[in-house]
């Protein structure tokens, strides 16, 4: 599995639960399970959901699923 594939399977599964559509960056921190502090790792690439957050403008919004959410962090980290 390549790094994409694992922090993005990280991604989907911490946004398990989570209501769609997120409307706001807020939203999309406390979505998460330990908001901006919430850890994804694969290889020697880590990231935190606040870090990912700033790779992220308001046109990026609203997320309609939590694939949409991983893909677009993913595509703006250049993964």
């Amino acid at each position: 599995m390549s790094i994409r594939e694992e922090i993005k399977n990280q991604i989907v599964g911490a946004l398990e639960g989570a209501e769609f559509p997120i409307e706001t960056p807020e939203a999309l921190l406390g979505a998460f399970p330990q908001g901006s502090d919430t850890t994804c790792k694969a290889g020697e690439v880590e990231m935190t959901a606040g870090e990912a957050g700033e790779l992220l403008t308001g046109d990026d919004f609203p997320f309609i699923s939590a694939e949409n959410v991983a893909d677009t962090i993913l595509d703006k980290a250049g993964l």
